[in-house]
């Protein structure tokens, strides 16, 4: 049903008469404003029904809004992160590709590309990651929404693109340049096992907030929470640089067929590759 929906706002003259307004930042802060009252409190069980929401590894004992719901916590003890030094781990649950950087291409997709120096707005940090690898998590709405630091060491302060909200989904990458279009957040990480990284933050529609717990520059450790999304399916990205690290070879594989690989926060996903 939801692919049907996003087909035909993607893909037909009405729908995208009616995309303009669902992708404005009006509608999504509206909705997310409603979100946050009690009022929207009994969408919460339609919502977990209909996307098949699975809450065994989640807290939600105080449930007072959908978006209480939505950003629930983990239980103590779910999601281990994996803390060896050498290993790369997942910053968030969600569908991983991996992309090589060839060049100024960021994401070739269906019948889109996106440059790094599009995406990041910022023409000599794109450029340090010609050769390196793109690693691009997109969360669905059943999915935990909330994020942590992909590796310790330092940040910069967080960077805010404005933009409005288009769907994460692959049908809408067919027809849009989401990632360059869409509002997003940014950090850069210089982490002394993979060098100076990006980690990004890609609202999608009807996701009005993109909630960063420290957006000012820090010292920040490998598993510490970054932030959450509210309400909508997004995206992370995870730029390295070149020979930083080796992903696993099964992941790989699938990204080669087109095939999204479902990972879990703080799961390992690579190894440091040694210098």
């Amino acid at each position: 049903m939801i692919m049907g929906i996003t087909r035909f706002l993607y893909h037909t003259a009405p729908g995208r008469v009616l995309l303009r307004p669902l992708a404005s930042r009006p509608v999504s802060n509206l909705l997310g404003a409603f979100m946050e009252t009690r009022a929207s409190k009994p969408l919460v069980p339609v919502f977990k029904k209909m996307n098949h929401i699975d809450t065994a590894d989640c807290d939600v004992s105080n449930v007072r809004c959908f978006n209480d719901f939505f950003c629930r916590p983990l239980l103590p003890g779910k999601r281990p992160f994996c803390m060896e030094k050498e290993a790369l781990a997942a910053p968030c649950d969600g569908l991983l590709s991996v992309i090589p950087l060839q060049e100024d291409t960021v994401f070739p997709v269906k019948q889109s590309t996106f440059s790094l120096h599009s995406l990041l707005r910022d023409k000599r940090l794109a450029a340090s990651y010609y050769g390196g690898t793109a690693l691009v998590f997109r969360l669905t709405v059943s999915h935990y929404h909330r994020y942590s630091y992909f590796d310790s060491g330092r940040k910069s302060a967080d960077r805010r693109i404005k933009g409005v909200y288009h769907t994460v989904q692959p049908v809408a990458l067919e027809v849009r340049p989401v990632f360059t279009e869409n509002s997003r957040c940014y950090t850069v990480i210089d982490s002394p096992s993979f060098g100076r990284c990006v980690q990004m933050e890609v609202g999608a529609m009807l996701v009005g907030r993109i909630k960063n717990n420290v957006p000012g520059k820090a010292r920040i450790q490998r598993g510490e929470e970054k932030g959450h999304f509210l309400y909508g399916g997004s995206t992370i990205i995870l730029l390295l640089p070149k020979d930083a690290a080796d992903i696993d070879g099964e992941i790989l594989m699938s990204s080669r067929a087109g095939i999204e690989y479902p990972v879990k926060m703080g799961e390992r996903i690579g190894t440091c590759r040694k210098k």
